[in-house]
């Protein structure tokens, strides 16, 4: 599939929704026939993400040789930790 037929989108601050259509139609011309295949339809795919781990407004989508590669990146959190004597 082509980047433009692919849409990511985060829906409510906790799901990653990955979803798409895909349109094809191959045709042959001969002397004495004509062929036409039509190969389509629509996807649609929900991942719920941890809610308190990941950097929302961070989430990054790159598509290279049709492999849709999907980055999060997770927030940290810092806890100090007393030492006793």
């Amino acid at each position: 599939m082509k980047k433009e037929e692919v849409k990511v989108e985060i829906e409510d601050d906790t799901v990653l929704k990955i979803s798409g259509e895909r349109q094809v139609e191959k045709e042959d011309n001969k002397d004495t026939w004509h062929r036409v295949e039509r190969s389509s339809g629509q996807f649609s795919r929900k991942f719920r993400l941890p809610e308190n781990n990941v950097k929302m407004d961070q989430v990054k989508a790159s598509m290279e040789d049709g492999v849709l590669t999907v980055e999060t990146k997770k927030k940290t959190q810092v806890k100090s930790i007393h030492i006793s004597a």
